[in-house]
């Protein structure tokens, strides 16, 4: 089955990125739609940023908003001027890869500051769904005690319901860089929603900080053996 894909916000009334019918790609937002202007800038500096190159999407065109009614301050958060055109901040992280199309990666706001690194969440917990016992999972921010109030370590908050990991599932080695494993984790039997159905952040930070279980190195969620396998995640044991 074929299908396109495509991507658009409620400020801007209509899609902005389509995949050509005859050129899909999965998992993808397409490219620019007719009139529509849309760029990736680093989200600190506003430089615009390559290809392959992670940062915000940024869109000018005919079809975005012109203001948050009567709320001016996020009015001018939402908006910046580059090459001389005033472009709408999506929130969006994501990059353009070398024939031109866009793709997802995450939320500004979910970016995780781990030692310096810039982690995505939804990256982890895609790599956290590849384990065959994990049915849900939510990746969080939490304050890493060991260094300054401000520096934000991060934990890792997963559901196993599909049925518990063996032995050697467990010991399953993956490719994963260190700064991307989960000091810590938690587990339960589902994760708190929001009434429209996403996991809730907010309460799995609390649910994690107050059950949470700091992790052997050993025992991270994505373990930091390095071997062949790519596509395998280790749980840890208490999951």
């Amino acid at each position: 089955m074929n299908y396109m894909e495509g991507y658009g916000l409620t400020e801007t009334v209509a899609m902005t990125h389509a995949n050509p019918p005859d050129r899909t790609k999965l998992q993808c937002l397409g490219i620019p739609t007719f009139g529509v202007d849309s760029r990736v800038l680093d989200p600190d500096s506003l430089r615009e940023l390559g290809p392959n190159e992670t940062g915000e999407i940024v869109i000018h065109g005919s079809q975005v908003m012109r203001e948050y009614w009567r709320q001016p301050d996020s009015t001018a958060e939402a908006f910046i001027e580059h090459d001389g055109k005033r472009f709408f901040r999506t929130g969006d992280l994501g990059y353009v890869d070398d024939d031109g199309y866009f793709f997802l990666v995450d939320r500004v706001k979910r970016m995780i500051n781990a030692s310096g690194f810039k982690v995505w969440p939804a990256e982890v917990e895609t790599k956290l769904f590849s384990h065959p016992a994990v049915k849900e999972a939510c990746v969080i921010a939490a304050i890493d005690p060991r260094r300054a109030s401000r520096s934000r370590r991060w934990s890792c908050c997963v559901t196993a319901l599909r049925r518990r990991p063996t032995t050697s599932s467990r010991g399953r080695a993956s490719t994963w860089q260190p700064t991307r494993s989960p000091p810590r984790s938690s587990s339960s039997n589902r994760l708190p929603r929001s009434a429209t159905g996403k996991c809730n952040g907010a309460r799995s930070r609390k649910k994690s900080s107050a059950g949470g279980t700091r992790l052997r190195r050993a025992d991270r969620p994505s373990s930091l053996k390095y071997g062949k396998r790519r596509n395998s995640a280790t749980l840890p044991s208490g999951a």
